[in-house]
């Protein structure tokens, strides 16, 4: 009897990484393999995913970087039919600090994937991208169109460069067909309160920090930048929910695999097309979980732009996707797995 398809994820354990898991184990087509050495993700996760599924996933604890392990994957798993690529450092201030180690492993990680992908016969692949790569574009929202700006970290600079190597090898592999997903700002947690972001790394995410400052970790929220073109002086984002963002896979998997798709690079953006300022997120944190945070208000930080949030046609059209869980949705679950969690810790 011939094995069922698999689909490789490379950090699993991740947050996009784990939630793209339990949407495609819901959805219950193909089984899955894992590659997380948990630099960013927790071990335990998988233990999450088979209470939330019921089903245990097989991961593989390496280094991208290294083909020999990378290739032992493919070999031992000749039932991965298809990738989606998460595995990337991503603090925007650590990659400030760090370029050197941001490339090596960004992009490291994926050259070596691609070389393997072609000698295991795999064609298919979904790579994680980031909005980071329209830079401080003058235009809003940002389509698939818009032009691709300087970026304004290492860690974006990281991802503009993903994204060249996978156009250039696309057109000079025909039988190559990728899907390039451009993240704007995912958020929340599962529904079932039982697994959601954990930040092993430097916590720089808006949400993580709220729930950080909400749990007394932290003293107070710090809002970077007031002096913003934006309408409250704060900095514009686009937040999606996790599972939102997690369901598009199974879509661009699904949209790859038919006659829809064509050989080469696509790609998507996802975000809501609607954008938050920092001040009216930290807001929405506030009020949908009746807390009251210490807010505090400074000067910029290296390497944020302005503004940033997407037109999402595209992906509607194409993919048949959009946002179903709102800002509150977001703000909510994520406070109550955070609450979860620490419970879980002490």
């Amino acid at each position: 009897m011939k094995d069922r398809e698999s689909i490789l994820v490379t950090g699993g354990a991740g947050y996009i990484g784990s939630h793209t898991i339990l949407e495609i184990l819901r959805d219950g087509s193909y089984d899955v393999v894992s590659a997380d050495n948990f630099s960013n993700g927790d071990a335990n996760t998988f233990r999450r995913i088979a209470e939330i599924s019921g089903k245990e996933v097989k991961n593989y604890n390496v280094d991208l970087t290294r083909a020999a392990d990378t290739r032992r994957i493919f070999s031992e798993n000749p039932q991965i039919t298809a990738v989606i690529h998460f595995a990337a450092l991503k603090s925007v201030p650590e990659s400030v600090e760090k370029p050197e180690l941001y490339f090596s492993n960004n992009v490291g990680s994926l050259e070596v994937l691609l070389g393997e992908m072609r000698t295991a016969g795999v064609n298919k692949l979904i790579f994680s991208s980031s909005c980071s790569v329209y830079g401080n574009s003058p235009v809003q929202p940002v389509t698939e169109e818009t032009p691709l700006q300087k970026a304004e970290s290492p860690y974006g600079a990281t991802k503009l460069k993903c994204e060249e190597i996978l156009r250039t090898y696309s057109a000079a592999h025909p039988e190559m067909k990728t899907a390039a997903l451009r993240y704007f700002n995912p958020a929340g947690a599962h529904a079932s309160g039982k697994t959601g972001e954990i930040q092993k790394r430097n916590v720089t995410g808006l949400v993580p920090i709220l729930c950080a400052v909400a749990a007394g970790e932290r003293k107070e929220i710090y809002i970077h930048g007031t002096d913003y073109p934006t309408r409250d002086g704060t900095c514009i984002r686009d937040y999606v929910h996790i599972t939102d963002i997690a369901r598009a896979h199974v879509l661009a998997h699904a949209w790859l695999n038919s006659s829809k798709s064509s050989a080469g690079m696509h790609v998507f953006n996802l975000g809501s097309g609607n954008g938050t300022t920092v001040e009216e997120a930290v807001n929405a944190f506030q009020k949908v979980n009746h807390l009251t945070l210490n807010v505090v208000r400074g000067p910029r930080r290296p390497g944020d732009v302005a503004a940033i949030y997407s037109n999402g046609e595209k992906a509607k059209r194409e993919l048949g996707w959009q946002p179903e869980l709102s800002l509150g949705e977001m703000m909510r679950s994520a406070w109550e797995w955070e609450k979860k969690y620490r419970s879980l810790q002490s």
